[in-house]
């Protein structure tokens, strides 16, 4: 008997509770997440600390803690409880949409054309280097909230539209503030190499990161004004090849930062062979990967972030997931988020995942949950509901947990409830009085 301890939140009567895993698994592979673990006429109790302090069904959480007094209690009849969704990539601080450069897309013209024309990133880094930091904080700000009423609690969050160093820093310190600043929660990733800088030759802009910006870095990490977690490097063609991008993922991680980076996008560039050598978290991309990069990729449990909305978008080849699956890689899942791929929502990015890459629904949302949680880093505290995970959760107005795919689209009037560590910090009042088939 919990006696009249106090807790945070009582979620009751949950028609099913969607763990994903149930024994501290760090990741699933393929037989794992085909078959996902569902409480059904369940309940979670969430403590002051905002984590989780008990799963089960519900005449037992209710025996259990019948006594206790909650801040909040919020029943669940007829509703479905699944783990706060993760977005293993995205690039959502800049400035400039770039909406002309979908209709040249529409009308043809390739991804590296507009790169090679002045357009694509460097027109971002041109509009993101003029912004103040409170302008870019301003519109991070609103992005980071959509992402959250569309069911993301943690995010990976890129610099990389500076590619010098004092932008870098301003866009990283921008992120910085919203990491303490706002419910979301946030993985914060230096991308200096996210394209060569005008002016600069690929080597010299791989001495310029490896001399000046990896060391500032460092010292800003150890003077506790700026905490960066992962470094990213655009390894591709005409951008930074093999070589360069192996000597600034081997300083990254020398200052203690994971290696999660961009590979095997548009050529193949053996990126994944390079991240598995390295002991890469996460490669995303890999459009392109080799059948061997595939081996290497799951013998080295590197996760392999998958980004439908870009092949989508891009009318690339799609990202082979039921291979990887099968080979036994780690595979996750991203919105990709930038002015590119301007998609803020993990559901339609699973929904995605599902037509174009043929997962299944199981599989799509453990790409989401716990194996993009994994990529990050943060499996141990995020990616499921178990106890003494912290409290991220989404309660949807459904009695089956696979709308939030199968409704493409539609999570605006599917999701009831956005919780982090236990708060609401997110309702949707419209759902009370709305259908959700």
């Amino acid at each position: 008997m919990a006696g009249r301890q106090r807790h945070r939140l009582l979620l009751e009567n949950a028609e099913q509770l969607v763990l994903v895993c149930g024994r501290r698994e760090p990741y699933l592979r393929r037989d794992g997440a085909a078959s996902l673990g569902v409480l059904r006429a369940a309940s979670l109790v969430v403590g002051l600390d905002g984590c989780i302090k008990a799963v089960g069904r519900a005449d037992v959480i209710r025996n259990q803690f019948s006594e206790a007094t909650f801040e909040r209690i919020i029943d669940c009849s007829g509703k479905c409880v699944l783990p706060g969704l993760v977005d293993a990539h995205t690039h959502p601080v800049w400035a400039g949409d770039r909406v002309h450069e979908f209709a040249m897309k529409l009308a043809g013209a390739s991804y590296m054309e507009i790169h090679q024309a002045g357009g694509g990133i460097h027109f971002t880094v041109e509009h993101t280097r003029k912004a103040t930091e409170e302008e870019l904080f301003t519109s991070f700000q609103h992005r980071l909230e959509r992402m959250l009423r569309a069911g993301s609690t943690l995010v990976e969050c890129k610099s990389g539209y500076g590619l010098n160093l004092e932008t870098e820093l301003k866009m990283l310190r921008v992120i910085e503030r919203a990491k303490k600043s706002m419910d979301i929660g946030i993985s914060s990733t230096y991308c200096g190499a996210h394209a060569v800088p005008k002016g600069k030759t690929a080597a010299e802009a791989t001495d310029d990161i490896i001399n000046n910006h990896l060391p500032k870095l460092k010292e800003l990490k150890l003077s506790g004004e700026i905490h960066v977690n992962n470094i990213d490097v655009f390894c591709e063609k005409g951008v930074f090849d093999l070589e360069s991008t192996r000597r600034i993922l081997q300083a990254g991680k020398d200052i203690g930062l994971q290696i999660n980076f961009h590979g095997d996008e548009l050529h193949p560039m053996k990126s994944a062979e390079l991240g598995a050598e390295l002991g890469a978290r996460a490669i995303s991309h890999l459009e392109e990967v080799t059948d061997e990069g595939i081996v290497a990729m799951a013998r080295a449990k590197c996760a392999a972030v998958l980004l439908p909305t870009t092949a989508y978008m891009l009318r690339l080849k799609q990202p082979q997931a039921r291979k990887m699956l099968e080979e036994g890689v780690i595979v996750a899942l991203g919105s990709d988020f930038n002015p590119n791929a301007y998609c803020f929502s993990m559901p339609m990015v699973m929904h995605l995942a599902c037509v174009n890459m043929k997962m299944s629904m199981n599989e799509a949302l453990a790409a989401a949950t716990i194996n993009a949680a994994y990529a990050l880093g943060k499996s141990d505290t995020h990616g499921s509901l178990e106890v003494g995970k912290q409290g991220d959760l989404l309660i949807i107005n459904s009695s089956r947990w696979e709308h939030l795919i199968y409704q493409f689209g539609g999570h605006e009037a599917l999701i009831n409830y956005v919780i982090v560590k236990g708060k609401v910090v997110y309702e949707n009042e419209r759902c009370e009085t709305m259908s959700s088939y």
